[in-house]
C-alpha cells in the first residue's frame, strides 16, 4: 500500500527524475528536479497552482523516482521518458520529424555523397540538415551528375576490377573508379568541386556549364546543349535554396510561437553558416495554463533531444527558466558553446518577430483543422462516455474473430486512445481451444487470455520483476466495445466476472442490413445519433477490427496454413472435399445435409458421409 506521507519522507534531496501515476498505474505527468525532495514535496503542499496542476494533483495515486548524478543527466532522461510514454499532463510536442543531410565521405580514397537522416561524429562531413527530403535527394542527384560521384558501396581501391562497371559508367554518370579508369588524384578533384556546389559556391559550375552548353550549341549537337541547360536551371534552383543572408556565417535556428488556450505552434528558422536554408512549424498540445517561456522550454528540450543537429546560437521568443542548464547540456551535444539567445532589438530582433508572424499564421490556418480532429477523436470519445453515463474514457479495446468455413479462427484486439488508433497495442491470437466455427468460444478464448497476461504482468510490475517496463498486455481499457451486440456482450463480461476485472463492456448492435443502429449496455439497447462524431467513430472501431482481423487471416492463409474445416474429418481428403463443395452452396448446406444427402455425393460412400455428419453434429445418425 503506497503511503503517500511516508514515502515524501523518504525523497532525498538529489537530482533526478520523478513519475506521477494514476490509479490504474498509468504515468500521468514526468518532470526532473535539482532536489527531489524539494521538488515533488510542492505538489502536496497547500498554495496557489494553476487548476491544470490542480487536476493532475487530484489524480496522482502514488509516485516513483530515478536519481541521477547531476540535474544534466535528469534533464536527458527526463526527455527519454517523456518521449516512450507521453504523459496527459505533460506539454508534448506533437511533431516527430527528422531532417535529411548530405553526408560526404571524405576519408575514403575514392569518396561519395550519401542521403541520410543520421549525422554522427565520425570522419564524415555533413551538408544540412534540409528542411525538404526532397530538396536533399535534388541536389544530391544533380551533384552525382555534374561531377560523377559513384554511388556504389564497393571499398575501393581493395575491390578494383572484382566486378564490371554498373549501369551509371554507360550512362556517362559515373568515371568507373571501380576499375581504375580514373586516377585518385582526378576523382578527388572533381569530388572537391561538388563539395564546393554544396557549401552554395556556385558561380563556377555555371560558368563551366554556360560553356559547354555554347561549345555544344556551335557543334550542332542541340540535344547535348538542351542537357546543360536543364543542368544550369538545376544549379540556379539550388542557388535560389542556398541564398545567403547577412546572417554573419553562424548556424543559428530562430524560434518563435504563437498559443491559443489548449494549442501553440512554434516557428523555426534554419540558418546554416549564414544562409536561410528553411523554416518549419510544430505544434503542442497540453498547454493549457502553461507560460509562454515554459511551453518554448517544453519544445527546445523535445525537439534538441531528437535532432542530430545543433547549431550555434538558439534565439529564442521568450526567457526560458532552465536556460543555462540547456545550453550546457546543448553544448556537450554539439561539442562546442551554444549560446541562447533572446534578441531585444536590430536585425535579429525582426527575425523572431518575422518567425513570430509566420507562427500566428499556421495557428490561425490550423484552428478550425485542429478543432474538426477534436471533434472527431476525443470529442467522439466523450460523446460515448455521455451516452454509457461513464467517466472520461481515454482507451478503448475491441476484437474479432475470423475464420473461414470454421477453420482455424484467429482472433483480433485493437485498441484506440483520445479517439485514435494505436497501433503498437494492437495483438493477434491464434484460437488453440475450440474447434470449429463456434465464435462465442474463440472470442472467451482470446479474451480469457488477454486478461490472464494481463493480471500476470501487473502482478510482476507490482513484485518488481519488470521494473521500469510495461509488458504487452498490463494496460487494461476504460471499455470494452464488442461487435456483435448482446451474445458477445455477456461472452465478455463472464470472462471478466470470473477473472474478478471490473470493466464496462458495451456492444455495437446492428440492423438486418449489417449497419450498427445503437450500443447494448448494462441489458439495454441504447439510441444513438448516426450523425453524430461518436457513431462516425464506433464505424471507424468496427472497421479497424475487422480489417486488422481478416488482415492477419489472410496472411496465414498466404502462407498455406489455413484450408477448409472438411480437411479435419477422418476420410475426407482433397478429391471429397471438392466435390463436397461444388455439390452444396455453402458450408451450412453440408452442415444440415443427412447422411443419405451427403454419400449421393460423386466419390463419397456411407462411411465418409457418416464421418461428416458426425463431425458437425457430434453424435450416432439414429434416423436410419
Amino acid at each position: 500500500m503506497f503511503d503517500l506521507q511516508e514515502e515524501l519522507k523518504k525523497l532525498p534531496a538529489k537530482p533526478g527524475v520523478y513519475l506521477m501515476h494514476d490509479k490504474k498505474d498509468a504515468i500521468i505527468y514526468i518532470g526532473k528536479a535539482i532536489s527531489l525532495k524539494n521538488r515533488v514535496r510542492q505538489y502536496f503542499q497547500k498554495r496557489k497552482r494553476t487548476p491544470k496542476i490542480d487536476k493532475m494533483i487530484s489524480q496522482i495515486d502514488h509516485f516513483e523516482y530515478i536519481i541521477t548524478d547531476s540535474e544534466v543527466e535528469a534533464l536527458v532522461l527526463e526527455n527519454n521518458l517523456i518521449k516512450e510514454h507521453r504523459p496527459k499532463y505533460n506539454t508534448m510536442l506533437k511533431d516527430d520529424k527528422t531532417y535529411p543531410f548530405i553526408k560526404a565521405t571524405i576519408s575514403e580514397e575514392y569518396p561519395r555523397l550519401i542521403y541520410s537522416r543520421i549525422q554522427k561524429r565520425d570522419k564524415c562531413k555533413y551538408f544540412g540538415p534540409y528542411t525538404s527530403a526532397g530538396a536533399a535527394r535534388d541536389t544530391l542527384e544533380l551533384v552525382r551528375k555534374l561531377y560523377q560521384i559513384r554511388t556504389c558501396n564497393r571499398v575501393l581501391p581493395r575491390d578494383t576490377g572484382k566486378e564490371r562497371p554498373c549501369l551509371n559508367y554507360h550512362i556517362k554518370q559515373c568515371q568507373a573508379p571501380c576499375q581504375g579508369y580514373i586516377s585518385p588524384e582526378e576523382y578527388q578533384h572533381n569530388f572537391k568541386q561538388a563539395m564546393k556546389l554544396l557549401e552554395g559556391d556556385v558561380g563556377e559550375v555555371l560558368q563551366m556549364l554556360q560553356e559547354k552548353m555554347e561549345r555544344a550549341s556551335a557543334e550542332l549537337a542541340f540535344e547535348e546543349a538542351a542537357g546543360y541547360r536543364d543542368l544550369m536551371d538545376s544549379v540556379k534552383k539550388i542557388s535560389v535554396r542556398q541564398k545567403v543572408n547577412d546572417f554573419g556565417g553562424v548556424d543559428q535556428d530562430i524560434i518563435a510561437m504563437a498559443q491559443t488556450d489548449r494549442e501553440a505552434v512554434i516557428q523555426v528558422f534554419f540558418v546554416r553558416e549564414g544562409r536561410l536554408i528553411g523554416r518549419d512549424h510544430f505544434h503542442l498540445d497540453g498547454v493549457e495554463d502553461e507560460t509562454p517561456g515554459d511551453i518554448l522550454q517544453s519544445f527546445v528540450k523535445q525537439f534538441y533531444a531528437g535532432t542530430p543537429f545543433i547549431p550555434k546560437e538558439l534565439m529564442l521568443e521568450y526567457e526560458i527558466t532552465d536556460a543555462e542548464l540547456i545550453g550546457q547540456w546543448l553544448t556537450e551535444r554539439r561539442g562546442s558553446k551554444v549560446s541562447l539567445l533572446i534578441p531585444q532589438r536590430g536585425r535579429k530582433e525582426r527575425l523572431v518577430e518575422l518567425a513570430h508572424k509566420n507562427a500566428e499564421l499556421v495557428l490561425s490556418q490550423d484552428v478550425e483543422k485542429i478543432r474538426r480532429e477534436e471533434e472527431r477523436t476525443t470529442g467522439a470519445m466523450r460523446e460515448i462516455s455521455d451516452w454509457l453515463g461513464l467517466p472520461e474514457v481515454q482507451r478503448v479495446e475491441s476484437y474479432d474473430i475470423s475464420n473461414i468455413s470454421g477453420f482455424h479462427s484467429v482472433g483480433s484486439m485493437i485498441v484506440f486512445e483520445q479517439g485514435k488508433p494505436k497501433r503498437s497495442d494492437y495483438r493477434k491470437f491464434r484460437i488453440k481451444t475450440v474447434q470449429g466455427a463456434d465464435d462465442y468460444a474463440s472470442m472467451a478464448e482470446m479474451l480469457g487470455r488477454r486478461f490472464r497476461h494481463g493480471l500476470q504482468e501487473q502482478q510482476k510490475i507490482l513484485e518488481g520483476e519488470q521494473e521500469g517496463q510495461t509488458g504487452r498486455f498490463d494496460r487494461f481499457p476504460d471499455l470494452i466495445m464488442m461487435d456483435g451486440g448482446i451474445g458477445q456482450v455477456h461472452v465478455a463480461e463472464a470472462v471478466l466476472r470470473e477473472l474478478g476485472i471490473n470493466i464496462p463492456v458495451c456492444g455495437m448492435v446492428k440492423d438486418d442490413k449489417h449497419r450498427t443502429r445503437g450500443l447494448f449496455f448494462r441489458e439495454q439497447e441504447l439510441p444513438i445519433k448516426v450523425n453524430s462524431e461518436g457513431f462516425h467513430l464506433m464505424t471507424r472501431i468496427q472497421d479497424e477490427v475487422h480489417r486488422f482481423a481478416i488482415e492477419y487471416h489472410r496472411s496465414l492463409r498466404s502462407k498455406g496454413q489455413v484450408r477448409s474445416i472438411l480437411d479435419e474429418i477422418a476420410g475426407i481428403g482433397e478429391k471429397r472435399r471438392k466435390q463436397l463443395m461444388k455439390c452444396f452452396p455453402s458450408m451450412d448446406a453440408i452442415k444440415e445435409a443427412s447422411v443419405e444427402e451427403l454419400a449421393a455425393v460423386e466419390s463419397m460412400n456411407e462411411r465418409a458421409a457418416k464421418s461428416v455428419y458426425q463431425f458437425f453434429h457430434g453424435t450416432e445418425n439414429h434416423s436410419e
